[in-house]
């Protein structure tokens, strides 16, 4: 049975060693050490081939293990050992002192890193190794030398190896191994045996303690190396996310409130909001209140038209329907420009000291965008014009509005904001 389990790990450990040493791993290689070196030492303890009233102690020792190994990726590599065995009695009626030389290649798994541990592979990992080896026997105390001066046997190796990482170099690791001896003809205590042995003859375990280096320009070995995998959909979704966020952070109008939180987008420059984006308008006549503000301070009120003298109304008249007065807007917005209160003004007075006249207002757009839209655009300009206009005291029924849509005179960038206006015509 004990025969049938060693055979089964060795096979299992060399089909796993072939199947992860085949892995590409360019994009990563230079990344991470390959070669390291390690030494150790501890006990062991001989089950079998002894003469009966020869035992050793449990354990006994000693044991010293020297070992290069060369990682081909993460997961796998190969390592070659020289060992030193050493056998005595245990108390036992029968002295004996034996050496066992030996040399092993075996494969090496990382357990850590094909079970994908992550976390712990940082600084705790285990590694599988199983092979085969050659040694020699002797013994001081030889029954019969009748096969020569030592007894040379084939070994099948099998191990396991956690290890804890002292530092990107240096790694402390414990070991135990089961070595199975082929045809070992040489007891442990150093008699010869009296019968031909077959299969996995010999049978010792070892327990040892020790550190391994890592050699290499690369900050860590193989051993540590944890390639972060990235979920490409997340990426995208990050992506797609961030552009979201830097969207929504644009502020159009720039009145502190990012575009994502602002319910009007488009308010007028210079005009103070609520936390939602909305020109604050406390008595809710549609004209913000710093907007009315300017037109109580600096032009007329309702009160003031009474008394407005007519003077210079030809000039006035003339500048108002040559064009020469216009209102003016921002992008697609249809809050008039603080400079453009003065065109209006213009417009109040003329009216005030002319109460037969009326007035046509036309609004117009610039040729971005859909038709459509800059149509209807251009008659919500003209109506906030005349909003205006009614809240300083002008009748209603004295004014008209013009939806002119588009005007294509001017289509320079630069130049755009001379079409985006409202202007008058007097009848």
């Amino acid at each position: 049975m004990k025969k049938q389990l060693l055979l089964t790990l060795i096979v299992g450990i060399v089909i796993s060693f072939n199947s992860f040493s085949q892995e590409e791993n360019t994009t990563t290689e230079a990344l991470y050490n390959k070669w390291s070196i390690d030494i150790s030492a501890g006990l062991n303890k001989p089950v079998r081939p002894v003469l009966s009233g020869a035992f050793s102690d449990t354990p006994s020792p000693f044991t010293v293990n020297l070992g290069a190994r060369y990682m081909f990726n993460t997961k796998a590599g190969l390592r070659a050992g020289l060992g030193y065995n050493s056998f005595n009695e245990g108390g036992a009626a029968v002295e004996f002192e034996s050496t066992l030389y030996t040399f092993s290649l075996e494969g090496v798994i990382n357990l850590g890193n094909v079970l994908d541990f992550k976390e712990w592979t940082r600084d705790f990992s285990i590694l599988a190794h199983g092979g085969l080896g050659y040694g020699r026997l002797t013994s001081k105390t030889p029954v019969d030398r009748s096969f020569g001066d030592a007894d040379q046997v084939l070994s099948a190796i099998v191990g396991i190896s956690p290890q804890v990482r002292l530092s990107n170099r240096v790694s402390l690791f414990g070991d135990l191994t089961a070595v199975g001896n082929i045809r070992q003809n040489l007891t442990f205590d150093g008699s010869v045996t009296n019968r031909t042995l077959r299969g996995f003859d010999g049978f010792y375990v070892t327990g040892t303690v020790g550190i391994n280096i890592a050699l290499g320009k690369n900050e860590v070995h193989a051993d540590w190396y944890v390639e972060d995998t990235v979920d490409a959909d997340k990426v995208d979704d990050l992506e797609e996310r961030l552009t979201k966020i830097e969207t929504d952070l644009i502020d159009t109008d720039q009145d502190g409130v990012a575009d994502y939180l602002d319910r009007e987008k488009n308010t007028v420059s210079g005009v103070a909001v609520d936390t939602k984006g909305y020109a604050v308008d406390v008595n809710k006549n549609g004209i913000p209140d710093e907007l009315e503000a300017e037109l109580e301070a600096r032009y007329a009120k309702k009160s003031d038209l009474k008394n407005s003298v007519a003077s210079s109304n030809d000039v006035i008249a003339k500048l108002l329907n040559d064009g020469y007065v216009n209102v003016y807007f921002q992008f697609n917005s249809t809050k008039p420009e603080l400079y453009s209160l003065d065109a209006i003004n213009y417009l109040i007075k003329y009216l005030s000291e002319n109460p037969s006249k009326n007035a046509e207002l036309i609004g117009y757009a610039d040729e971005v965008g859909n038709a459509a839209y800059n149509q209807q655009l251009s008659e919500k300009r003209a109506k906030r014009v005349f909003d205006i206009l009614v809240a300083s005291g002008i009748d209603a029924n004295r004014l008209s509005i013009t939806g002119a849509g588009e005007d294509t005179g001017i289509t320079a960038a630069d130049a755009r904001q001379l079409v985006r206006r409202v202007t008058f015509k007097l009848k």
